[in-house]
Parts: C-alpha cells; sequence; structure tokens
C-alpha cells in the first residue's frame, strides 16, 4: 500500500509538470495561473501545492526533468569517445544536442519555453545565472578540447582554441534558437548535419 501511495504521487507530480509544460507553452510562464495548471493536471490547487512550493518550482522541476539528463547525454558524447579524434567529438556533441531536441516533444517544448516563453525577472532571474553557468562549463570543455586539437595539429592554424571554443558555443545556442523558430522548415531544419559538419570542418587543420 505504502509503495503504491509513492507510485500515485509520483504520478501525480509528473502529470502536474506536463501540464505546466503545456500551459507555460501556451500561454508563457508570466501569465500562467496554478489554477490552469490544476485544470490541465485534473488535479486540485492544493495537490500541485504538496508537489511544489509555487510556479517557479514547477517552473525549475519541468527544465531539469529535461536538461539534466540531456547534459548528462551529451556530456558522454563530448568527452567519453576517446577514440574519436577531439574535433569529432566536438561534432559528435553538437549531433546528439539537436538530436535529443528534434527527437523529444518533452524536450523541445521546454526549449521553446525558455527561449520565447518566459522572461527572466524577479523570481526567474537566477535562471540566468544557472544558464551562464552551463554555457561556462560548456566553454572549458570546448577549449579543453580544441587544445587537445592543437596539439594533435588538427585546428586550423592561426585558429585559438579559446576562440575556437567561443566560436562553437555561439553557433550551437545559435542554431538551436534558429531550429527552435524554423516552424516551416526553411532556415535550418533539413539542414542542420551539413551546418554541423561545416562548423566542425572550417575549426579543422588542412591536411
Amino acid at each position: 500500500m505504502v509503495r503504491r501511495t509513492k507510485e500515485d504521487s509520483q504520478e501525480t507530480r509528473l502529470a502536474i509538470i506536463a501540464a505546466a509544460r503545456a500551459v507555460f507553452h501556451k500561454h508563457g510562464v508570466t501569465r500562467t495561473t496554478m489554477e490552469q495548471i490544476a485544470t490541465a493536471a485534473g488535479v486540485t490547487r492544493g495537490a500541485i501545492y504538496w508537489h511544489f512550493t509555487d510556479k517557479t518550482a514547477l517552473f525549475y522541476a519541468m527544465r531539469e526533468q529535461v536538461t539534466l539528463p540531456l547534459m548528462d547525454r551529451t556530456s558522454l558524447e563530448l568527452l567519453g569517445e576517446k577514440a574519436c579524434d577531439p574535433l569529432q567529438r566536438i561534432e559528435n556533441f553538437l549531433s546528439a544536442v539537436m538530436e535529443a531536441i528534434t527527437g523529444c516533444e518533452n524536450v523541445r517544448g521546454t526549449f521553446e519555453i525558455m527561449n520565447f516563453k518566459c522572461e527572466y525577472v524577479d523570481e526567474l532571474r537566477h535562471e540566468l545565472v544557472a544558464c551562464r553557468a552551463v554555457h561556462h562549463e560548456l566553454l572549458a570543455k570546448f577549449t579543453s578540447l580544441y587544445r587537445e586539437a592543437q596539439r594533435a595539429t588538427l585546428l586550423r592554424p592561426g585558429l585559438t582554441p579559446d576562440i575556437a571554443a567561443a566560436d562553437t558555443l555561439v553557433f550551437s545556442f545559435g542554431l538551436i534558437r534558429l531550429w527552435l523558430m524554423d516552424e516551416d522548415g526553411t532556415l535550418v531544419r533539413n539542414r542542420v548535419a551539413k551546418l554541423i559538419a561545416a562548423h566542425v570542418k572550417n575549426h579543422r587543420a588542412i591536411i
């Protein structure tokens, strides 16, 4: 009985997060009310508050449900395959990020909310701090891999690892944002793999 109760509680929590994602996407985070989320989830507002202290806590739960597994997966792509040269690992990483976004509705919806449906003020201003931390972490990993490429004479002459890393950081987040915007497929959606390959190739030394 206790186990069933815990399972029911977890199912309710997941249903609330799913409902919040749908309502955030429709109305934007700021304009969404807990009443709207409760209605969408088929629960009372009290049930939501039993799981989450407020709408901000619910937003972070929605984000972490997607972004933490995504970062775990892409970190393996970026650092785990030592058989590949460092530039290939960067290409694998970028491909894994885009595959996660394009292949999962929850990931895609969450990224759309974070990019277009959210104002990072008041309680959510701390999200910008978290985003900067993620960007700094990725920048450090990219820089490390480009340094490895430079030592192996794989990096294009005249290109420094720090500039190459910053370029890849800008490229990756720009590509994500453009892909999310490109609903009719006229910008980047039908050429993601080619864009990623071209980006990495432009950093590679000509042998």
